[in-house]
């Protein structure tokens, strides 16, 4: 276990360099300057980009870059002049909170229902939930987003315009939390709705093959009532399927967020990345990237270390 640690540890940490050197590369590549602000003044714009390194060829920048990342230090931003790892600061957490709630909802809905729908595919209301799902999964987050808004601006039910204008300072706690709730009800529901009927069709794929292996068939044989078997003996073994294939979840999870986060203004790290992107602002897109990245390598690793220990072989045949 401490070698299948060590090797998945280290593909994370691989995959976190090459996702923020390929977001400082492509950025850098990009025409234009993210500079341009000091306009007919290129006294002052020559100042900046030798106070921030720019005037150096792109290796040196690359290689000064990676030192200071290992220490944890992203460069400053162009667009805000405020350090990276302060605008990231305030925006991973949001992202987090808004993918982590997406997920437990996707997976809160998709396992039972896939549950349901493949233990009894012929009742008539499985087969509504299945055309549910094709319908959803179908359906990308930009447009689930863009349905959502048009819903809740015509019924007035919800909050369409992200956070809002900031509370007051004498705002209560109670008061900023509902605040936050309200505002991440749609964006929540964005990207949770296509990722539940994915999982919903894996999962009641995998309970359809549980149910035939010989175990759950012996205990229907026993006479183990078939609600237990298949909630209990069943479930367990179609899991697996399911974790393998949740670091792409997180992963859809990740870049369904970022597009829902521009689209209903909700301030993380994807709306931070929008104006990196629009200003070329190499540093802040590549802090941008990276966190991203640490996010989804996080994801798949503990996918496989939740599958390893579900399956030892696994580990084994590593």
């Amino acid at each position: 276990m401490p070698l299948f640690l060590a090797r998945r540890m280290f593909r994370a940490l691989l995959l976190v360099v090459i996702v923020s050197s390929a977001a400082l590369l492509l950025v850098h590549l990009a025409p234009g300057d993210s500079l341009d602000r000091f306009g007919s003044d290129p006294a002052a714009a020559s100042a900046e980009r030798a106070r921030l390194g720019f005037d150096r060829p792109f290796l040196e920048q690359y290689a000064s870059w990676l030192s200071r990342t290992a220490r944890l230090d992203f460069g400053e931003s162009t667009h805000f002049r405020r350090p990276v790892v302060s605008l990231l600061a305030e925006r991973v957490p949001r992202t987090l909170l808004l993918g982590l709630s997406a997920l437990v909802l996707a997976i809160g809905l998709g396992i039972p229902l896939g549950v349901s729908v493949g233990a009894a595919p012929g009742r008539w209301s499985s087969r509504m939930i299945s055309a549910v799902s094709m319908l959803l999964v179908s359906v990308p987050p930009l447009i689930m987003s863009l349905v959502l808004l048009l819903i809740a601006v015509r019924t007035g039910w919800l909050p369409a315009g992200g956070l809002g204008p900031p509370l007051d300072a004498g705002a209560s706690f109670a008061e900023r939390a509902l605040l936050t709730l309200r505002a991440l009800i749609l964006p929540t529901l964005a990207i949770a709705l296509p990722l539940a009927a994915v999982v919903e069709r894996l999962q009641s794929a995998a309970i359809r093959e549980a149910l035939r292996e010989p175990c759950v068939r012996a205990a229907l044989a026993r006479g183990v009532p078939r609600r237990r078997a298949v909630w209990s003996h069943a479930l367990r073994l179609s899991l697996k399927p399911v974790l393998a294939v949740l670091g792409v979840v997180v992963g859809s999870v990740l870049s369904g967020s970022f597009v829902v986060e521009i689209v209903m203004l909700w301030p993380g790290v994807g709306d931070l990345m929008y104006h990196a992107l629009f200003s070329r602002d190499i540093y802040l897109a590549a802090g941008c990237a990276a966190s991203a990245s640490v996010a989804l390598a996080s994801g798949v690793l503990l996918a496989d270390i939740a599958l390893a220990a579900a399956d030892p072989r696994i580990r084994e045949a590593e």
